[in-house]
């Protein structure tokens, strides 16, 4: 593992406690920062944070509700001192299901978990951020979010409002010291293939010309450079970990 420097770096990770998310506060933490993970499953939070070590720290917080994420933050400025490094990691597959059929609440309920839960975050720990002078802002979207799959229109319109919540929050923040940037990776074998048919994980596979999926760790790998001080002119941007599916 290729170790950037976040030596008294502070960062949270939503959804941490698992999959991509997990793996992404392991590197920060191999890498030197102290990792503030939020997740609303309290038995996954509790392991994560047992088998951590000391430098991380757990707080239960469901990202799709303002008030818990308002509190979040107020607990990790207390636990921090600062927030140096947010990763909007936390979503959802939702429903495979053409889209003439799918459900409105379900419709409803993906975009709150993928979408507006990292609208939530960013608004609340931005300002916090550009007080201090320096932030990176992560948000994990999809190559859903380019493409758009077949039968997976909330989860793809979902990504692809994270991408331009991306674009829009980097261009405002772009001369205060605090980058946002996005990665689109191809599918992981993680929880999430839980919410999904046979059907659709293979066509997810099909589209990729590696002809495998991505590792969390590959993932990770991109985030945190992303969301270190090495990526410094690099805002707005949304950065491919494909496996050659994505072309533009």
């Amino acid at each position: 593992m290729n170790r950037l420097d976040f030596k008294g770096r502070r960062a949270i990770v939503t959804g941490g406690a698992q999959g991509i998310g997990l793996a992404i506060a392991k590197r920060l933490l191999a890498s030197g920062a102290r990792v503030r993970i939020w997740d609303r499953d309290d038995r996954l939070l509790a392991g994560a944070v047992a088998a951590l070590g000391s430098s991380v720290t757990g707080d239960s917080i469901d990202v799709t509700e303002p008030a818990a994420v308002e509190r979040g933050v107020r607990s990790a400025l207390e636990a921090l001192a600062g927030i140096d490094v947010l990763v909007n990691n936390a979503g959802i597959a939702g429903m495979n299901r053409p889209t003439v059929d799918y459900p409105i609440e379900e419709w409803e309920r993906v975009l709150r978990v993928n979408l507006t839960s990292q609208f939530l975050c960013c608004r609340a720990v931005a300002p916090q951020m550009v007080k201090a002078g320096y932030g990176r802002i992560v948000n994990i979207a999809s190559i859903a979010g380019k493409e758009g799959n077949p039968n997976a229109v909330a989860y793809s319109a979902s990504k692809a409002g994270v991408i331009s919540l991306t674009k829009s929050l980097g261009k405002e923040l772009a001369q205060s010291g605090v980058l946002v940037n996005c990665v689109t990776p191809a599918a992981a074998k993680t929880a999430i293939f839980d919410q999904m048919t046979e059907q659709h994980i293979n066509f997810m596979l099909s589209k990729i010309p590696m002809g495998r999926f991505v590792t969390v760790d590959e993932v990770a790998a991109l985030v945190c450079w992303l969301a270190s001080e090495d990526c410094a002119f690099s805002t707005g941007g949304v950065f491919d970990v494909s496996g050659g599916r994505a072309t533009y």
